[in-house]
């Protein structure tokens, strides 16, 4: 499962059981901690996830701000809750995810309405889909 944490939300997205291919799937409104996890761990659950991709907001130049060690927080956080302490949780970075999301949206002639909607999964999406190449090249598979 791939996350883009956000300051209001959290695009969720999912790959296949080869995990070869991400699939945006929701975006999840942020409260509190407890709630965001609650929700996180029924989609984890139901959809018998093996691991965590969180999308890691560095700058520019590298860098990591208060963005990034929010999002280090959150997966520290997350893997303290029950039931998920064995569940590997990596990073990736999400340097232009945001704007590839968009770019993507854009050329599908998504409405300004639908891309406000949608945005945050498909960068999700993204995130993960990165991970996922990365993996597949690890282990030599074309």
């Amino acid at each position: 499962m791939g996350l883009d944490f956000g300051t209001k939300t959290i695009g969720v997205a999912v790959s296949d059981r080869s995990l070869s291919v991400a699939t945006p799937l929701k975006t999840v409104k942020r409260s509190k901690f407890t709630a965001d996890a609650g929700r996180l761990v029924e989609l984890i659950a139901a959809r018998e996830i093996c691991g965590l991709v969180l999308g890691l907001p560095r700058n520019m130049d590298g860098s990591e701000g208060p963005r990034a060690q929010s999002t280090r927080a959150f997966a520290r956080n997350l893997s303290r809750m029950q039931g998920l302490e064995d569940l590997p949780i990596s990073f990736w970075d999400e340097r232009l995810s945001t704007v590839a999301a968009e770019r993507a949206l854009l050329e599908a002639d998504t409405t300004r309405k639908r891309r406000a909607e949608v945005i945050d999964h498909v960068a999700a999406g993204y995130i993960l889909q990165g991970a996922l190449d990365r993996l597949r090249h690890i282990r030599g598979i074309s």
